[in-house]
């Protein structure tokens, strides 16, 4: 998925790690997903993040963004599915939110980890399902983006992708910019012609690898958003970074991108100014019940983001759907 951006913090990084520690333990999620009391418990601080635990619960607010000009994304959220049956109902909720979410009248692109699709299983798997899904998009009119995932897997996402590409033209992907050989995918993808979401990056990968966070960071993604726009790419300027949005509107980008996209309940208020001024906003709006590995993703990117996790825990009416966008 996409990040929050940085914030100088001393504790920080200590903290980010521990959440990671948290979000990888199998016992924290065997927790999770075995006891009611702890997902009932932490559900006030997650549903900052999550519009919905159940595809009735998004059909009921996805017509609030929209009426306020919002594009609108949908994933369900989870990701590292393991067993076939997990895999399935994964599957069969992208099949049914298909024609429920086409009803509300606006079209909805769709985005999912290959990971919560049957990679873990299969990467033939993951390919199959995939299709199951364009398929039935593509009825509807509806996009798909692959989400991206760590530098490990994206050989093969690539290769999914591109044996899909040329016969499912709904399909889009990811890139990451903080990867060293994201200048090279780039070239790849640009000639398909597809959608591309531009994200940071958010796995924890070396140096040999990947740029960490800062300005040097900053300066590849604005340069991979030019060369993807001058290439004449369908672009979705996927980033919560205020210095982001100001550097590709200083090379005049901002208008030149499909769209900017962020996270539901980040910068809110960040996109809606954004919305405001003219700029084709989308919100990637996260459902259903396996929320723990998103959640903590989010503090983990932004710590200082435990502290209002904290006080939403402590007074979940502070948590109000909608109310800064």
């Amino acid at each position: 998925m996409t990040t929050t951006e940085d914030h100088p913090d001393p504790t920080g990084p200590a903290v980010a790690e521990a959440l990671r520690q948290f979000a990888r333990s199998p016992t924290y999620r065997a927790s999770f997903a075995s006891s009611e009391l702890l997902r009932s418990a932490l559900w006030p601080a997650a549903r900052r993040y999550i519009l919905a635990e159940d595809l009735a619960g998004l059909l009921d607010r996805l017509p609030v963004l929209t009426a306020r000009g919002y594009r609108i994304a949908v994933e369900i959220v989870g990701e590292e599915a393991r067993t076939e049956q997990e895999v399935d109902a994964v599957v069969a909720g992208y099949l049914a939110a298909i024609p429920a979410c086409a009803a509300l009248g606006a079209p909805v692109q769709l985005g999912f980890d290959l990971s919560n699709v049957g990679s873990l299983i299969s990467w033939d798997l993951a390919r199959e399902n995939t299709e199951k899904i364009l398929v039935e998009a593509g009825r509807y009119g509806n996009e798909v983006v692959l989400s991206m995932e760590d530098s490990e897997s994206l050989p093969h996402i690539l290769d999914v992708f591109e044996s899909l590409s040329p016969s499912y033209p709904g399909l889009g992907v990811t890139l990451q910019a903080y990867l060293h050989r994201t200048d090279e995918d780039l070239r790849r993808i640009a000639a398909s012609g597809a959608k591309v979401r531009l994200v940071k990056g958010v796995y924890q990968e070396p140096a040999s690898r990947a740029l960490a966070r800062g300005p040097e960071l900053d300066r590849r993604y604005v340069d991979l958003l030019e060369r993807l726009v001058e290439a004449g790419v369908r672009t979705s300027l996927a980033s919560h970074d205020p210095a982001i949005h100001a550097m590709a509107a200083d090379r005049g980008l901002l208008s030149r991108v499909e769209e900017v996209e962020m996270l539901h309940g980040v910068r809110p208020d960040l996109l809606r100014k954004l919305r405001e001024d003219g700029v084709p906003c989308r919100v990637y709006c996260v459902y259903g019940r396996n929320w723990w590995l998103h959640v903590l993703h989010r503090l983990a990117e932004h710590p200082a983001n435990a502290l209002v996790s904290l006080a939403d825990l402590g007074d979940p009416d502070r948590v109000v759907f909608a109310a800064d966008y």
